[in-house]
């Protein structure tokens, strides 16, 4: 019988040769991720249900990556760093990224792909919905709550109903102005916040198959937004060339059979794609920036695990050098990996930080930060009736701080081009 690729990693970790959408089975895990803020909590329930000596299901398969609420003066948010790194030292584990250290990454879903962590045919689990992340490297890849963590922590194992797949094809050459940003928030648009609960979203066709790693990780990243269990793209030569220039460990390549079925096929013309934003106060809220081009913004904000990446940050460059910003404009870098590189990569002979300082915005450390609010010290984080736009991944209100702000959700480009006028603009404006 035939299979879609996340029915065919799905079998494999169960044993089986064949899994058919909403059977529910026993699948094993390649990689446990968990970070500050739902490591605690899972490691708590760890101990109360398998004890206080129990030892976990294989260190060298856990990953704890501190990256959400870590450059503050908070008390509670310190604390759980003292957590993670006590339960790190207890059990020995490898994995451990601990912030202020040499092996400190930044944030997870990007430090998961640049550390070797996300390769083909994997099942890697996360307590963070946006571990769907690494469903562009063709593994199946989902964020889960801190009971079913601590689950997996003792046993290695997992419950999980097979999800159905959606498809989305995007075909032919995407335009020099869209970016990976414009496409998902244009399919969430279509199908709403809801349209995508518990099935697999699969990103397919010529214009997926051109796209980066970083792009398609993107895409992948705000399957969440739509309900989705997991987003998933067939890996290919791309795909195998950052795997192995990362990690040596094995992997297996899976592709859908030709006659596999899906719960339903999106067809979209790469010509035909425009800039979008998701305005205030849901990813599905969509518009073109056309449309919107009017509307005044405060601040402009261009970081996290969705528009945080090297690719993100050159796309904002190419707009923003040799400019001024008009608006608060705050930088954050996804990874040190990130930081570095664009403190050495040069553009007309300044370094790309160069390029975003001399433009008049401000740089924070490499982490979460303002994506999800945090702390009243957090950097970027909204206080007031800010209007902002942002390459973040949720604009409900308070996500990035005060519950009187508005988010709006764009791209690099969009975000940057905005930036310099002080209103929502078309970055076509800015690109030649």
């Amino acid at each position: 019988m035939s299979m879609t690729i996340t029915e065919k990693i799905l079998a494999a970790h169960a044993g089986l040769k064949h899994v058919s959408p909403g059977e529910n089975i026993w699948i094993d895990a390649d990689v446990l991720m968990t970070h500050d803020v739902c490591g605690p909590p899972t490691i708590g329930i760890f101990k109360k249900e398998f004890g206080e000596k129990a030892q976990v299901f294989d260190k060298n398969k856990v990953v704890i990556i501190p990256d959400h609420y870590i450059f503050t003066k908070d008390m509670h948010a310190n604390r759980n760093i003292d957590i993670l790194r006590e339960f790190a030292r207890e059990h020995n584990l490898p994995n451990y990224y601990d912030v202020g250290g040499e092996r400190y990454k930044g944030v997870c879903h990007v430090a998961l792909a640049e550390e070797g962590w996300c390769r083909p045919g994997d099942v890697l689990f996360g307590t963070d919905s946006h571990t769907c992340t690494a469903g562009a490297f063709g593994q199946f890849a989902t964020g889960i709550g801190n009971t079913d963590a601590a689950f997996i922590l003792g046993t290695g194992k997992l419950w999980v109903k097979v999800p159905e797949t959606m498809q989305f094809i995007i075909d032919g050459k995407i335009p020099p102005h869209i970016m990976a940003k414009d496409i998902i928030l244009q399919i969430i648009g279509d199908i709403g916040v809801d349209g995508a609960s518990y099935r697999t979203m699969e990103f397919a066709g010529s214009g997926v198959e051109a796209m980066t790693m970083e792009d398609r990780m993107t895409l992948c990243n705000m399957v969440i937004e739509a309900g989705g269990k997991n987003g998933v793209v067939a890996a290919d030569a791309k795909t195998e060339e950052f795997v192995k220039a990362r990690t040596n460990a094995p992997y297996k390549i899976y592709q859908n059979d030709m006659d596999a079925k899906y719960h339903s096929t999106w067809y979209y013309k790469a010509e035909e794609l425009t800039p979008m934003v998701a305005k205030p106060h849901s990813p599905d809220n969509k518009a073109s920036v056309r449309e919107v081009q009017t509307e005044k913004i405060t601040r402009a904000y261009i970081g996290s695990c969705t528009g945080g990446k090297f690719s993100d940050f050159v796309a904002a460059a190419e707009i923003l050098k040799g400019q001024q910003v008009a608006v608060d404009t705050f930088i954050v870098p996804a990874t040190t990996e990130v930081d570095r590189l664009l403190r050495t990569t040069m553009i007309d002979g300044k370094s790309m930080m160069q390029v975003f300082e001399d433009a008049g915005a401000q740089v924070g450390k490499p982490s979460c930060a303002a994506c999800l609010g945090g702390p009243a010290d957090t950097f970027g984080r909204t206080h007031g009736e800010e209007i902002c736009i942002s390459t973040t991944n949720r604009n409900f209100p308070g996500r990035m701080g005060s519950k009187s702000s508005q988010v709006y959700l764009a791209s690099p480009y969009t975000v940057a081009a905005s930036a310099l006028t002080g209103k929502i603009t078309d970055p076509r404006e800015f690109l030649g």
